[in-house]
């Protein structure tokens, strides 16, 4: 019989790379993939699962809370993954109201149901649950913005600076709460910029190769001086697999890819290997695309992790550099958008 899983938000961009590898390594498990299926979400990702036998799509939002209670109850739910979150910091300052709804209150629904289906009372757990476990995926935007030394650690005091960062910050709180008042087993990991393959092109990277491909303007906020700390998805995904089973319940750790790269020196990187692959007419440059544009508001200067905690106490270690995982990233797209146009 099956160990089911839930996995929350399981068609983005991390979760669509996490669900396959997942179902693939463990398949004693069942996974239960929910996803709202917003324009962020794309079933589409998830093409190496439908024919798995243990892997189980269902549509649903994380903001109707009976819905949670209903799953919960008919998969007999023994750990959740939660990945679902709105996670674009422009969108969170057009319109924050859906990053409340779905960072807090949808956590909070989750968090509920877990308790309610695995605890007795607080601190008492039910017959037969002692191992089910909830990790929550947050990022390393909860602690603010860094200058030009330093690295959040997971002691870092929380300063979101966008509406994003806040619900993020207040949805970490909430998993937090959760253990000490409840006893519920709870694990949070903090992660640095994401890339790789299936991530929406409304981010960074995946925005910048498909305007280049497309000879349109690539536009950098400010002076594009702005730094983060890149994490191949890939190996975020490994993290959280060794968090979720090995963890110190009631932990935080953080998930970091030791890859600070200002952004304009990542649209550089990029535009080289374009030349490379995808040469432009008339020996022309994808570089000289390159246009600066009016800086977002509130935007933070530097982030960097360090994972030390996660290397030393679990044994993590990331596979890919920048240079190696860039590369498969930007082969990745090309094939991608040359069938997608």
């Amino acid at each position: 019989m099956f160990e089911t899983i839930l996995i929350t938000g399981g068609a983005g961009f991390i979760g669509s790379n996490f669900v396959p590898y997942f179902c693939k390594k463990y398949p004693q498990y069942h996974i239960v993939n929910i996803d709202k299926l917003t324009y962020a979400g794309n079933l589409d990702n998830l093409h190496e699962c439908k024919d798995m036998p243990n892997y189980t799509f269902v549509q649903a939002d994380i903001c109707d809370a009976d819905k949670m209670d209903e799953l919960f109850a008919k998969y007999d739910v023994r750990g959740v993954i939660h990945f679902a979150a709105e996670s674009h910091v422009d969108n969170s300052i057009k319109g924050p109201r859906a990053f409340i709804n779905t960072n807090i209150i949808g956590t909070f629904n989750l968090l509920e149901a877990a308790r309610k289906h695995w605890m007795d009372s607080p601190q008492k757990v039910k017959n037969g649950y002692e191992k089910c476990r909830f990790h929550h995926i947050s990022t390393d935007e909860v602690y603010g913005s860094l200058g030009a030394e330093g690295y959040f650690s997971e002691t870092t005091p929380y300063a979101p600076n966008s509406p994003y960062s806040a619900s993020k910050a207040s949805s970490d709180f909430m998993v937090r709460a959760y253990y000490h008042t409840f006893g519920l087993n709870v694990t949070t990991s903090n992660c640095s910029n994401n890339y790789g393959p299936k991530q929406h092109p409304e981010k960074l990277i995946p925005l910048i190769i498909q305007r280049a491909l497309n000879e349109k303007p690539l536009p950098i906020y400010g002076t594009g001086e702005n730094v983060r700390d890149w994490l191949y998805v890939l190996d975020h995904c490994k993290a959280i697999d060794l968090i979720f089973h090995t963890g110190t319940a009631g932990e935080t750790y953080n998930v970091g890819g030791h890859n600070e790269l200002s952004n304009i020196a990542i649209v550089h990187k990029i535009c080289t290997l374009l030349d490379e692959r995808c040469p432009r007419s008339e020996g022309k440059k994808y570089a000289d695309l390159i246009t600066f544009v009016a800086d977002r508001a509130g935007h933070d200067f530097r982030y960097a992790i360090d994972s030390n905690k996660l290397s030393s106490q679990l044994g993590w270690k990331a596979a890919e550099n920048f240079d190696t995982g860039i590369i498969k990233t930007v082969d990745w797209y090309i094939n991608y958008f040359k069938n997608n146009k």
